[in-house]
Parts: C-alpha cells; structure tokens; sequence
C-alpha cells in the first residue's frame, strides 16, 4: 500500500500521478493556445482548482497567452498573483456568471467530489454553460487502484465495508476515520463514475482514456 501512495504522491514531481498529470497537461495547453490565437487571450475558470496546480504550465505561455485563471472553491482563499483570483462559491450552481462568461472552463478530478448525482448532472452543466471550450478529467471507476484511498479494489466494496474498513485505519490520504459518521463522510466525499455516466454528462464533448498498463485509468472530456 506506501508504494501505491507513493505512486500518487503529489508532492513528489516524479510520482506516477505528477507524470500522468504533465501529459494530461498538453491537453490544457492546446485549448489555451487555440483560444489566445482567436480572441488574444484566455479567461479560465477552473472549477475546484488551487495556483499549485498551475505550476505545470510554462509560466512564460501562460503570460504570452494572457491567460488569467478565476479558482472557484467551497471556502474562499488568498492570492497573491495577479494571475489568478480566488472566488467562494458553488461549481454547482453559479448564476453569477453569464453564459459564455469565460473562455475554457477546467476541472480536474472534482466532479467525483461535488455530491450525488444531481450535483453531478449541475455541475457539467455549468461547466458546459460558462465557456465555449472545457476541460474535465476523473478518475475510472474501473480502473482497480481507489485514488484517493490508495488501496485496489476498495470503491467496489459496499458503502458499509468501507466505512468499517476506515474505523479500523487509514487508508491512502484518508486517516483513521473517528466514527462511523466520519467515514460515510470520507467513502461519500468522492463517487468515481463509468464511462457510460461520464459520457451522459458530457455528451458534446470528446472523449479520451487515459491509460497504464492498458487500462482506463481516468476519462478526459474535452470541447473546442
């Protein structure tokens, strides 16, 4: 189990997960360059998203294209480069934003976080509202190894079997669980998705596996 969290250790820039992240990362920049060559610039939003992320970028492309990043996040935060401005809000529902208020709106691996299925079906559609060109990645239900708990095959267990398994340890980069209301809260908090669910929510987009070994390890939805 230390070697699978070891693989997805995101502070370490050689992790499995970090490289897996800078080829996902390409993906991003076509969609900025593309936007900044029509409109010379690129206004995103990233739904979820923290400045540490962007530190995949070349910073010198993301000022040639003008790009400035809105973060959208349950609890506000302070920033301090001009290049981002931290919002509090809903990724669900943002009616303070006009449609096609942005140029690309990004998401990685948070539509899993945002709640049962009528957040989910909410939150696509606001991604799909707010800007002509976006970005989704998600982690695979399929794929055998939980990210977030770093153990093979713990999402296909039943909510109750993970929740006791929780009170016993931790698991990956959730801890012992205090009670059994704390690990429903940790097994609830992240809802992986099929390809089937992932595609109803974004059905213009374009898809894309990503892959290890020959297996779908995350979905990538893409418009623009």
């Amino acid at each position: 189990m230390r070697l699978i969290y070891a693989l997805q250790d995101p502070d370490n820039p050689n992790s499995l997960a970090m490289r897996m992240r800078r080829a996902r990362a390409r993906r991003v920049v076509e969609l900025i360059a593309r936007t900044a060559a029509e409109a010379g610039s690129c206004r995103i939003l990233d739904l979820g998203g923290e400045p540490d992320y962007w530190r995949l970028f070349d910073r010198g492309f993301l000022e040639g294209a003008k790009v400035h990043i809105t973060l959208v996040n349950p609890q506000a935060f302070q920033v301090d480069d001009p290049m981002f401005e931290a919002m509090e809000g809903d990724a669900c529902a943002m009616p303070q934003y006009a449609d096609r208020a942005f140029d690309l709106v990004h998401s990685n691996s948070v539509v899993e976080h945002v709640g049962d299925w009528p957040r989910m079906e909410a939150f696509a559609a606001e991604a799909r509202r707010l800007a002509p060109r976006y970005y989704v990645q998600t982690p695979y239900f399929w794929f055998p190894i939980e990210p977030h708990f770093s153990t093979p095959f713990f999402h296909w267990r039943s909510e109750q079997g993970r929740a006791q398994a929780l009170m016993r340890r931790g698991h990956g980069f959730a801890g012992r669980a205090a009670d059994l209301g704390a690990a429903m809260r940790d097994v609830q908090h992240a809802r992986l998705l099929d390809k089937t669910q992932f595609r109803f929510l974004f059905p213009d987009a374009t898809h894309v596996d990503e892959r290890i070994a020959g297996l779908t390890k995350s979905l990538i939805a893409t418009r623009g």
